[in-house]
């Protein structure tokens, strides 16, 4: 598998990042991993935006899922005529909340070009991955991801606070994309995302190969981030940024 950085900022896009979008290849299969706000545009230096095959989202903030609405656009109103439907995976009422963003009618809402299906916990096919969701600690319903394909894992937080089914779900995963929004002793909400320490923490208790971090929130610190985490992970880490090529396992 390959994974492509396409945005990494925290709950909005920041000088220079979109909002939260991740591009999963394996055997020509392109999957976006959530499509934040301000991510179409970038993404098209790394895919035609005809040839994604599915999309999946963790959950409905708009900086998860936002760019969806300009991506209904594109597929709908395509030269030619609009596209095919492609599968969305997301929380209940994925379909109507697209729609209601937009403000389109919740029939046919974007059904014309979006296949979408409500996730629940357990173990799926997306193309040639094998994908399995939990949910996580977030303020609304919210989902973490293991892709696994040709021997390899990579495991996505999603939006989490502290939460020991995330540390399940990356268990010796070979890449754990993992958020860490807040920095330790600044206060912050509870039970919404986790600091560096935290993310090292859950990567340590997974058993990890790799981390990288995500969802940096343009005000913070990156290099806080990352010493907050090495304090906790002494496995390789990095932290996400646009344009970054990973190939799984490699």
């Amino acid at each position: 598998m390959r994974l492509t950085i396409i945005g990494s900022s925290g709950s909005f896009p920041g000088p220079d990042s979109p909002a939260s979008c991740y591009l999963v290849e394996a055997d020509g299969f392109r999957l976006l991993l959530d499509l934040g706000n301000g991510a179409l545009g970038p993404l098209q230096r790394y895919a035609d935006l005809y040839s994604v095959d599915a999309v999946y989202l963790s959950h409905l903030h708009t900086d998860h899922c936002a760019d969806m609405c300009a991506y209904w656009v594109a597929r709908m109103y395509a030269p030619g005529g609009s596209k095919d439907p492609i599968p969305v995976y997301g929380p209940e009422g994925v379909a109507n909340r697209l729609a209601e963003i937009y403000g389109l009618a919740p029939d046919p809402g974007m059904t014309e070009v979006f296949d979408f299906h409500e996730l629940t916990p357990g173990e799926f096919r997306i193309g040639p991955m094998t994908a399995r969701v939990a949910r996580v600690n977030h303020p609304v319903d919210a989902f973490g991801i293991r892709l696994e394909h040709g021997g390899v894992s990579l495991t996505y937080s999603g939006d989490t606070g502290s939460c020991d089914s995330l540390v399940e779900l990356a268990r010796d995963t070979d890449l754990f994309l993992c958020e860490a929004a807040f920095h330790d002793h600044v206060e912050h909400p509870k039970d919404m995302h986790l600091t560096g320490s935290e993310a090292g923490d859950h990567a340590t208790r997974a058993g990890a190969r790799k981390l990288l971090l995500t969802h940096l929130v343009p005000w913070n610190d990156d290099d806080i981030t990352m010493t907050e985490a090495r304090s906790t992970y002494d496995g390789p880490i990095e932290l996400a940024r646009g344009g970054q090529v990973r190939e799984i396992g490699a």
